[in-house]
């Protein structure tokens, strides 16, 4: 187990409110696509980059953002009718 400690420590890590602020922003997005360099313009204020890595990193790892070669994409949703189709949905 030690082992799986030392691969989370990290020298230096994002804040819950900058954190708060990126997922807001990805959120609030009007393209359904995004870049990194977009998504730095957009943000409020400056980010580091690898503090940034570390953002999408842990988004994507939540199942709340998709990374691909495009760019960035929002795909988490808190729909209670769309998580109830999905849990009692027939299987093709």
């Amino acid at each position: 187990m030690p082992e799986l400690e030392q691969e989370y420590r990290l020298e230096h890590s994002p804040t819950l409110n900058t954190v708060l602020m990126v997922e807001d922003v990805l959120k609030k997005m009007d393209d359904s696509v995004i870049t990194v360099a977009e998504l730095k313009e957009k943000l409020p204020r400056k980010v580091n980059h690898n503090t940034l890595k570390i953002i999408l990193e842990y988004l994507e790892l939540s199942n709340k953002i998709l990374m691909t070669i495009r760019g960035i994409t929002w795909i988490h949703n808190t729909n209670p009718n769309l998580r109830k189709a999905i849990a009692e949905g027939m299987e093709l």
